[in-house]
C-alpha cells in the first residue's frame, strides 16, 4: 500500500494541480486580510466573514473545487490512459488499492485548505484559536468526504470532473438554498454545522441554518463509509481491459 500511496502522491502531486490549489488557498487569506483592514471596527464585520468568505468562497467554493480538482484524478488519470488493469490484476485486496488513492486525495489536497481557512478566520476573526481550530477541523471532515465521494466518481467515469461540478453547484449550491432538509445530504451542510458545533459562540451566525452537530459528524462518517465501499466494489466487478 506504501508504493501505491507514493505513487498516487507523485502522480496527484503535478506542478499544475499544485499552482491551482496553492493560488486558490492564498485567495481567503489575501480577502481576509484587504477586508479586516478595511473594516475596522465595524461590528457587523464577524456575520459578513462568516457567510461571505467562510461560507461562500471556502466551504461552498475553494472546498469542492480543488477535491473535485485533485481526487477524480486519482483513478481518472489511469482509466483513460487504460493503466488502471495493471493494478487490478495483482492478487492484493481491493482495499489496498482504493484506501491509498483515497489517502493521496487527503494528503495532496487538506493541508493547504485547512491551512487556509484557519489562518483565514484567525486574520478575520479577532486571532481566537478556537474559531481557527473549528474552521480547521470542519475542512478536514469535508476534504475527506468530498475525496471519497469524487474518488469513486472518477472510477466509474472519465467525466467525472463534470459529474462533480453538477453536483456540487447543482445539488449543493442551489437546491440545498431553496429545499429544507437537503443540509442532511450535503457535505457543504455537514461543513458547517460541524465547524458551528466546535465552537457556536464564535461562529453563532451559522446557528440558524445549520443541522444538528451528531447528525453532521454521523452523516459525513457515512457518506465517507458508504462510498469508500462503493469504490472497493467496483474495482472488484469492473471488467479489466
Amino acid at each position: 500500500m506504501l508504493t501505491l500511496l507514493r505513487l498516487s502522491m507523485r502522480q496527484l502531486g503535478g506542478k499544475r494541480r499544485v499552482a491551482l490549489i496553492l493560488l486558490l488557498s492564498i485567495l481567503p487569506i489575501a480577502l481576509a486580510v484587504v477586508v479586516s483592514i478595511a473594516e475596522g471596527e465595524d461590528e457587523s464585520f464577524d456575520s459578513d466573514f462568516i457567510n461571505i468568505l467562510l461560507d461562500g468562497l471556502m466551504v461552498g467554493g475553494i472546498l469542492p473545487i480543488v477535491t473535485m480538482a485533485v481526487a477524480t484524478a486519482a483513478f481518472g488519470n489511469e482509466l483513460e490512459d487504460q493503466t488502471l488493469s495493471y493494478i487490478v490484476l495483482k492478487p492484493i485486496p481491493r482495499w489496498h488499492i482504493a484506501l491509498p488513492k483515497l489517502l493521496a486525495s487527503i494528503i495532496i489536497a487538506g493541508p493547504l485548505i485547512i491551512a487556509s481557512g484557519a489562518i483565514a478566520a484567525w486574520i478575520g476573526m479577532g486571532a481566537d484559536p478556537r474559531i481557527s481550530a473549528a474552521v480547521g477541523l470542519a475542512l478536514f471532515v469535508g476534504v475527506t468526504t468530498y475525496s471519497s465521494i469524487f474518488s469513486w466518481a472518477g472510477l466509474m467515469t472519465t467525466r467525472a470532473l463534470a459529474f462533480a461540478i453538477v453536483y456540487v453547484f447543482l445539488w449543493e449550491g442551489l437546491i440545498s438554498s431553496f429545499i429544507n432538509g437537503v443540509d442532511y445530504l450535503s457535505v457543504r451542510g455537514y461543513t458547517l454545522a460541524i465547524m458551528h458545533g466546535i465552537d457556536k459562540d464564535g461562529l453563532g451566525e451559522l446557528s440558524e441554518r445549520v443541522i444538528e452537530f451528531p447528525a453532521a459528524v454521523g452523516g459525513a462518517v457515512a457518506v465517507s463509509v458508504v462510498f469508500f465501499y462503493l469504490t472497493v466494489r467496483r474495482l472488484r466487478n469492473m471488467d479489466v481491459p
